[in-house]
């Protein structure tokens, strides 16, 4: 069985190198074409060293393709596996420290609130670049597999002017599943779910062992847990005001409702600083950080660490690998996929990107009805779509209008400021990300000229109400195994390591 899968952004260490021994770990696939490509050599050529020893030293004889062309790297591929991050930390940067000046308080600002909606006015242009590569010049109908975030903007942005058929994939579901089976005693296998919603905002709707509900039960589970308790207040608290677990870390849904990180001084209420993913300020530009430098570092020494092993009980849980044995093999998978709603959650938008249970087999994916989310999480839902939905309209048309709308809409930023600080923020957003933002140009040139106007609303000196300090890569050092694992895993909340 041979066919060609094409990685796009390829440097990004801990997906590139975790899903390629995904799929060689599938017996059928030791003899696909895959190719990398990536616009920083430097970091292409780290992972395609790193990737190419895991090859040989698993005896296989594939040759990875290495380019910073992307059109050679996506020449007749089938599948094309997406994990860019356009304007990389340099941009993450201003996306958490810029909206800090106007007390908006970011944990990780890749979905929603100032930096994933600044994230998806970088990265969806981009997006419908390769989009159009892949019409152009990929094997016929190839399947884009979505990792970038914002995941809902972007595949939104891919399937309504990209022309691309899409499939957004994240591991929020995992993580929760795992919790749920946790908090009652058992084992992940032993707990069936149905989680239904939007990406990063999706609810676990069902539960079950042996047939036996456990969402009613689930609250009292929680609460008397030792670490969950005090890990996950926030899910907790919106499982007791809503009636349903989410499936986003406590960090990361804080900053998409409005209730959670308004205040500074109740901020520390609400969060945990034993792991970022709890809820530290810019957690995930601080471990992202890390990762990189500690990368970048320690890498003659990776290569003198084994090989990853492409064996069943090595693989890892990323849908990417699964959707695409499905699809070749027909063994059928069961995940939960992004994707056009299309009624498959009747009472949300047919046009949203809605993150619901689907099956793969050599027939395609199937993505049964859902019916109706009970109607609290829908509400929640909701809001976050209309902002996501002026969010990409934005990025498609340089509409600065609708990416200020967008960011009034925006749950946490209407909670923190009003209309007119909002519109000072974007203007110091948009000047920011002008290396990035080509289809803004007109009103980055404006936005220069008001900010240098004077008479500019006073903004704060303020770090945020729990950040911490980046590791040195001396610091690192002294924890070298914690060190890897953070640059190496592409989720890098999984194990929820003490800081």
């Amino acid at each position: 069985m041979s066919f060609k899968v094409a990685f796009i952004g390829a440097g990004s260490i801990g997906f590139t190198r975790g899903i390629l021994r995904d799929l060689l770990t599938v017996p059928e696939f030791r003899n696909i074409e895959v190719a990398f490509t990536d616009i920083s050599r430097h970091n292409l050529d780290m992972v395609t060293e790193l990737c190419q020893r895991d090859i040989d030293e698993n005896g296989l004889s594939i040759r990875i393709q290495s380019s910073t062309d992307r059109r050679q790297a996506l020449q007749d591929a089938k599948y094309v596996i997406c994990t860019i991050r356009v304007g990389g930390l340099e941009a993450f940067r201003t996306d958490i420290e810029i909206p800090l000046k106007y007390g908006i308080d970011q944990c990780v600002g890749d979905t929603l609130c100032a930096g994933g909606v600044m994230y998806g006015q970088r990265g969806i242009p981009e997006m419908l670049s390769i989009c159009k590569d892949i019409r152009e010049i990929c094997a016929p109908d190839a399947l884009l597999l979505n990792y970038s975030n914002p995941m809902a903007m972007l595949t939104w942005a891919c399937h309504q002017y990209g022309g691309v058929r899409t499939i957004g994939l994240c591991h929020g579901v995992q993580h929760g599943h795992h919790q749920i089976a946790e908090v009652y005693g058992l084992k992940k296998q032993d707990v069936d779910i149905v989680c239904a919603g939007i990406n990063h905002q999706t609810w676990y709707i069902q539960a079950s062992h042996q047939g036996k509900d456990l969402t009613s039960g689930l609250l009292e589970a929680f609460e008397r847990h030792p670490e969950y308790s005090q890990t996950e207040k926030v899910r907790i608290d919106m499982l007791r005001r809503f009636g349903y677990y989410s499936t986003e870390s406590n960090g990361h849904l804080s900053e998409y409702v409005p209730w959670y990180r308004k205040r500074p001084k109740e901020i520390t209420e609400w969060i945990d600083l034993g792991s970022w993913i709890n809820g530290e300020t810019g957690g995930y530009l601080r471990v992202c950080t890390e990762g990189r430098s500690w990368f970048e570092t320690d890498f003659p020494n990776w290569m003198k660490d084994p090989a990853m092993v492409f064996r069943p009980e090595h693989r890892g849980e990323e849908h990417g690998s699964y959707i695409i044995e499905g699809l070749e093999t027909g063994r059928v998978y069961r995940g939960h996929f992004n994707v056009v709603n299309e009624g498959i959650i009747s009472n949300l938008p047919d046009d949203a990107i809605i993150e619901a249970p689907g099956y793969v087999d050599r027939n395609g994916v199937s993505m049964p009805l859902v019916g109706e989310l009970p109607l609290g999480p829908a509400a929640v839902c909701s809001v976050s779509i209309s902002v996501q939905r002026l969010a990409v309209e934005a990025a498609v048309h340089g509409d600065d209008l609708l990416l200020r709308q967008a960011f009034m809409m925006d749950p946490l930023i209407g909670a923190v400021n009003n209309p007119k600080e909002i519109w000072q923020l974007v203007d110091e957003m948009l000047v920011a990300g002008e290396t990035w933002l080509p289809q803004y140009a007109d009103s980055i040139a404006a936005a220069k000229k008001r900010l240098a106007a004077g008479n500019l609303i006073p903004t704060l000196q303020y770090e945020g109400a729990a950040r911490l300090k980046v590791k040195t890569v001396e610091e690192m050092q002294l924890d070298r195994d914690t060190a890897n694992k953070n640059a190496g895993e592409s989720d890098k909340g999984k194990d929820r390591e003490k800081v």
